[in-house]
C-alpha cells in the first residue's frame, strides 16, 4: 500500500474563463488570468492510497461516498496519470506496479462546495497533484496542468502559485492548452484579497451549463471574445510592474463584462443579487472618494454571488471595517477570525468612515441585514499544491477508509 495526502489551492480569475471550443476535453474560448489564494485560509485536500489488495476504485467527498464509475472528469484524470505510470512501469520492471492497482480517494473541502469559490478547481487540481506524487511522475507542472485542465479547466491554474495563465491554446487535441506562471507569489506579497462570502448555497446554474448557454445565445460573447487578449497582455504588464491602478481597472472591467455576457445569455443567467451589487457600489465609492484621486481596492465575481476583492496590504483594515458596518455579522464567532491580525481586536465596522475621504458618501447603500455577508475571509497571494508528509494529516485510516464519515 501507498498512501499520499496534498493540499491545493483556491485561484480566483482577474480575466475570466467562460466559454469552449470543445466540451469534451476543456478546451476554453479564451486565455484567462488568475490569483492563486493562500492554502491556509482556503484549500481542498486529498488522500490518495494505491494498494493491490483493493477490490474496485473507491471515492470520498466531504465524507460522503460517491460512485466514482459516474464522475467522467474525475476518471479523465485517472486515466491518464495511470497510463504515464504505466510508461515509467514498463521502462523500469523493478517499480512497483502501481499502474494496476486500485485506488481508494478521499477528499474534503474547507469551505463550500460549488457555492462560486472555485470548490471544482482546487479540488481536481488536488485530486491531479495528488496522482502525480503517488506515482512519481516526472512531469513539468504546465504538463500536469494539461491533465487538471480535463478534470476541470480552472483546475489547471491551480496548479501553480502566485499568478497564473491558462493559454487556450490551438491544437485540436488541446496539448498547447495549459497553465503557466507569470509570476510567483515572492513578486507582489503587498497583493491581498478579502472573500466576502455572500451565500454558501449551491447556485442555481453551474460554470458547465451556464457558459455553454452563452457561447450558443450571446452575441456580446463573441465581442468579448475580441476584447480578452488584449486585456490578457495589459494584466500581465500590470502584474509585472506591479501596477494596481492598472490591476483593479481590469479586474473590475472583465469582472463586469462577464456578467453583462451572462445576463445576455438567452434565457438570461443571474449570478450576481443585491449584496453582491451593493458591494460593488461600495467599492466604487470607496475608490471615488479616494485623496489622490487613485484606485485602493478591486471587486471580482467569478460563477456565484460571493465578491473577492483585492488590495495592497495598506487598504485592507478599512475595507475590512467598511464590509462590516454595511454588512453586519449575524455569528460574530464565525464571522470574521482575523488571522493576519490587522483588525487586532478593534470593534468590527464601527470605524467604518475612511480616512481622509471627506468626499465619501455614507448613504451609498444601506446597512444590509445581519447575515447577508456571512464571513469575511482575509487571505494573501501564495504557493501551489503541498505534499502534507504527517498521517496526521491522512483522511484515510491504515484500512484506507475514510477516518470521518457524515
Amino acid at each position: 500500500m501507498k498512501t499520499v495526502t496534498c493540499t491545493a489551492p483556491v485561484n480566483i480569475a482577474v480575466i475570466k474563463y467562460w466559454g469552449k471550443r470543445d466540451t469534451e476535453l476543456i478546451l476554453p474560448t479564451n486565455d484567462s488570468l488568475s490569483v492563486t489564494l493562500s492554502q491556509d485560509i482556503l484549500h481542498s485536500k486529498t488522500t490518495i492510497s494505491a494498494s493491490k489488495d483493493y477490490t474496485q476504485d473507491r471515492l470520498w467527498l466531504n465524507g460522503k461516498e460517491e460512485d466514482i464509475t459516474k464522475n467522467r472528469r474525475m476518471h479523465n484524470c485517472f486515466r491518464e496519470t495511470r497510463a504515464l505510470r504505466e510508461k515509467m512501469e514498463q521502462a523500469d520492471s523493478t517499480l512497483e506496479p502501481l499502474s494496476t492497482y486500485n485506488v481508494h480517494v478521499c477528499s474534503e473541502n474547507n469551505f463550500p462546495t460549488a457555492a462560486g469559490l472555485a470548490s471544482s478547481a482546487s479540488g481536481l487540481a488536488a485530486l491531479v497533484y495528488t496522482l502525480a506524487q503517488l506515482f512519481d511522475l516526472n512531469v513539468t507542472v504546465s504538463e500536469l496542468s494539461r491533465i487538471a485542465r480535463q478534470g476541470s479547466g480552472s483546475a489547471c491554474r491551480s496548479l501553480f502559485g502566485g499568478f497564473v495563465a491558462w493559454e487556450k491554446g490551438e491544437a485540436k487535441d488541446g496539448s498547447d492548452s495549459m497553465a503557466v506562471q507569470v509570476a510567483p507569489e515572492s513578486h507582489w506579497p503587498e497583493l491581498e484579497a478579502l472573500v466576502c462570502v455572500v451565500s454558501d448555497a449551491k447556485k442555481g446554474t453551474s460554470s458547465t451549463e451556464g457558459m455553454q448557454h452563452t457561447v450558443q445565445t450571446s452575441p456580446l460573447f463573441q465581442e468579448r471574445l475580441n476584447i480578452v487578449p488584449g486585456r490578457m497582455e495589459a494584466m500581465k504588464k500590470a502584474i509585472l510592474e506591479r501596477d494596481f491602478q492598472s490591476f483593479a481597472e481590469l479586474t473590475m472591467r472583465d469582472s463586469n463584462q462577464f456578467h453583462s455576457v451572462c445576463l445576455d445569455t438567452y434565457p438570461p443567467i443571474f449570478y450576481l443579487n443585491d449584496t453582491s451589487r451593493a458591494i460593488i457600489q461600495l467599492v466604487h465609492a470607496y475608490n471615488n472618494s479616494s485623496p489622490d484621486g487613485k484606485l485602493k481596492a478591486a471587486y471580482t465575481y467569478d460563477a456565484g454571488s460571493n465578491a473577492v476583492i483585492y488590495a495592497p496590504k495598506e487598504n485592507i483594515r478599512e475595507i475590512i471595517q467598511l464590509i462590516s458596518h454595511y454588512f453586519p455579522s449575524q455569528d460574530a464567532a464565525t464571522y470574521f477570525t482575523d488571522p493576519y491580525n490587522v483588525i487586532a481586536g478593534a470593534p468590527l465596522g464601527q470605524d467604518f468612515v475612511p480616512q481622509d475621504h471627506a468626499s465619501f458618501n455614507e448613504s451609498v447603500i444601506p446597512v444590509f441585514a445581519p447575515g447577508s455577508v456571512s464571513r469575511l475571509l482575509h487571505t494573501k497571494v501564495h504557493d501551489g499544491p503541498r505534499v502534507l508528509a504527517s498521517e496526521d494529516d491522512s483522511l484515510l485510516n491504515a484500512e484506507g477508509l475514510p477516518k470521518r464519515t457524515v
